[in-house]
This record gives structure tokens, sequence and C-alpha cells, in this order.
């Protein structure tokens, strides 16, 4: 049997040597041990992946130079071996730059590889980019694999939707009765100042009062995400959707979900569900975002409560105008316009600058957010 991932124990010349590739060996006093070992089998599953183009494990280390054997592991065999010999934290590693690195989609269109591998947002990348090519039976693993990186995600933002749109007390309404954390401090003092016992240096406090109401009062609005899905935008279209779902059941609210590229895809019944969402994305084509925004201004009930987030990289498909228009004419009618130049936890911009400022010169919002920055933009709108 296996030894548990992390129960290897190495020298730190195996390090180095593993590190380094089979060129150091020579330099190394104490380097890996002979074939068949863990040593050696650790340094092939790392020289299978990092050997294709002299890599090493980061963008500031040494150059590593293949190892031997490189081309005798397939992928199942290699995710099965990267399980076998490295700690969780490694694998998630290797994996991420086998997609993100090297485009070895396979590690998500195999069935044995969607049985072992690890849920992450890369992988998830992964499988937006390559569930057209999947058999049915290999889009309902990846599907699964979807749902639980959608569901920490959704974990992660739910708390800080939460933050941004919990309750803010109506100074205004008062009662004589209330729960403690409704508690009316100033209020209270002031009411009973005149039970001030100066003798005695104390306040009675006759009736103590308490803030009736401890939500926010939303007045209705429509918040509109528009979403480019071109493959530049896997990144922000996967937090789009998630963001779509928390901000689903929020009161006075109604959130619309629309994708597009040339064509578009209204999304919005299925915005509660953000696997269903992302499961019907199609990545790529062109882009017409002017089109999109006039698909969302067609659907505005109440011009100054709703709000269009437009998610692009403003590299404008079709001519530039019809976009400044529409942008012009959201903004003179009173209706809250924002542009997004990236949707992610890295929050990274990309995007055609000059076309930008054009929009935030006729009043647009122009930046680039990552999903709890935008929560807490949309809670400052709204109220």
């Amino acid at each position: 049997m296996a030894k548990p991932p992390g129960a290897i124990s190495l020298t730190p010349a195996e390090r180095w040597r593993l590190l380094l590739g089979e060129a150091a060996q020579p330099g190394l006093q104490g380097g890996l041990p002979a074939a068949g070992g863990p040593g050696m089998a650790m340094d092939q599953a790392l020289a299978w992946l990092y050997g294709r183009d002299g890599g090493a494990f980061g963008a500031d280390a040494l150059d590593r130079q293949g190892g031997s054997e490189i081309s005798r592991l397939s992928v199942p065999e290699w995710i099965n071996r990267i399980h076998e010999l490295f700690p969780k934290e490694t694998i998630e590693r290797l994996e991420r730059d086998a997609i993100e690195r090297y485009g070895i989609d396979e590690v998500v269109t195999n069935p044995q590889v969607l049985e072992r591998v690890e849920p992450n947002p890369a992988l998830l990348a992964a499988v937006m980019r390559t569930k057209h090519l999947m058999n049915p039976a290999v889009l309902a693993m990846a599907r699964k694999l979807v749902a639980k990186v959608v569901g920490e995600l959704i974990a992660k933002l739910a708390r800080e939707v939460e933050r941004s749109f919990s309750g803010r007390r109506q100074r205004q309404s008062l009662s004589r009765h209330g729960a403690a954390n409704q508690f009316a401090a100033r209020e209270t003092l002031q009411r009973n100042l005149r039970h001030y016992d100066p003798q005695r240096r104390q306040l009675i406090v006759r009736q103590p009062l308490f803030f009736s109401h401890t939500r926010k009062r939303l007045q209705r609005w429509q918040i509109f995400l528009l979403v480019d899905q071109s493959g530049s935008m896997v990144g922000s279209v996967i937090h789009a959707a998630v963001t779509a779902a928390c901000l689903w059941n929020l009161p006075g609210v109604r959130t619309h979900l629309i994708a597009f590229d040339t064509e578009i895809v209204d999304l919005s019944d299925e915005a509660h569900d953000p696997v269903a969402t992302l499961m019907q994305v199609q990545l790529g084509g062109g882009t017409c975002i002017g089109k999109a925004v006039a698909y969302a201004a067609q659907r505005i009930d109440v011009p100054k409560r709703a709000i269009v987030v437009v998610i692009s990289d403003f590299f404008e498909g079709m001519g530039q105008h019809v976009l400044v228009d529409q942008v012009a004419s959201l903004v003179g009618q009173g209706t809250q316009v924002l542009g997004l130049a990236a949707l992610d936890e890295a929050a990274n911009p990309v995007f055609d600058r000059e076309l930008a400022r054009r929009l935030a010169d006729l009043g647009a919002h122009v930046g680039a957010m990552t999903p709890g920055q935008l929560a807490g933009w949309l809670a400052e709108k709204l109220h």
C-alpha cells in the first residue's frame, strides 16, 4: 500500500534534486536514490509536467530540466501518482499548472481523472472550456465537480453579501418593546433625563426604548448583470453566476443575469442556480456589448431604481457608437451603470482603456472589483 501523501521523507539534497531536475544530479551529494524509490517516482511525475518547457515550480524558480521516462505516464496515471506522492497543497498546484500553464484539458475530460481530481477554481474554469467536448457520462461527473467548487464560492461570497446588506436600524421608529440587541441607548437616556436624581447621582430609567426595525427597507430595484462570455472572461463569468445567486433572495431586489457574445442568452430564470447557469454558458465567439446593453434597457421598469452592471473587457466587436449611445441614454434617464473590467478574486483588469474612458466620461462607473466589493458597491447604491 502506498504511503499517505506527505509521509515520504526526503533529505535536503533530494529536495533540491527534485526542484532542479536531472541536470543537477552530478553536483548534489546524496541526490535521488535508485530507480523505483519514491523520490524517483516524484521526479518522474514532476518531469512529466514541467519537463515540457524546462519551466520550474514558479516564475521565480530556477529552470528545472526534465527527468527520465516522461512519455510513459498517461494523464490518469499522472493524477493517480501525484495523489499518492504529494500533499494536498502540492496536488492542487500541480493540477492548476497542468491546466493553466500547459493546457492539459484531458484532466477534466477523462472519467478516470475526474474521479480523483481535487475540485478547485482552476479545474472549474477548465470544465467551462471543455464541457462541450464531454460525453454525457463525463459531463455528469464534471457537473458534480462544478457543484462542489461553486458551493465553496457561494459560502464565501454569501457572508460578504450578508454583511453588506445586513440590517441598519431605522432610528426614526422607536418602540417600548424589543429585544436586547434592539435597545436604543441614546434615545432612552434622552427620554428619561427628567428622572435624574442629582442627590444620588443616578438616572432612573422608567421606560426603555427599542428600535422597531433591524432590517433595511428596500424599494424595489432591478440589477442587471451583463456578462461577456468570450473565452478570456471565464473567471468573471464564474463569479458573476455566483454573485447573481447570492443576490437572488435579497428583499426588494430583482436580479437579471444575461450572458452575451454576438448573441444574447438570458439566464435570469436560472440565476438562483449557478451550477445550471454555468453548464449552459458557451464560451467563445465575438463580442457585441452594445446589443446586450440595449437588451437590458428594454427590460427596465423604473429607470431610477435600476443598476446595469456590464462585465467585459470592453473590446467591442460592433460599432462602439451603439454602446456609447446606450450608456448615455441610461445615465440620462437616471439608471446607474457600472462597467467592470474584471470580476474575480484577483480583480486583475485587462480591458480597452480608451472605450472605458469614454463610458466613464458619460457618467458610468468603471473599474475592477472582487465579488465582495461589488456586493458592497451595490448595497451602497441601493440604500
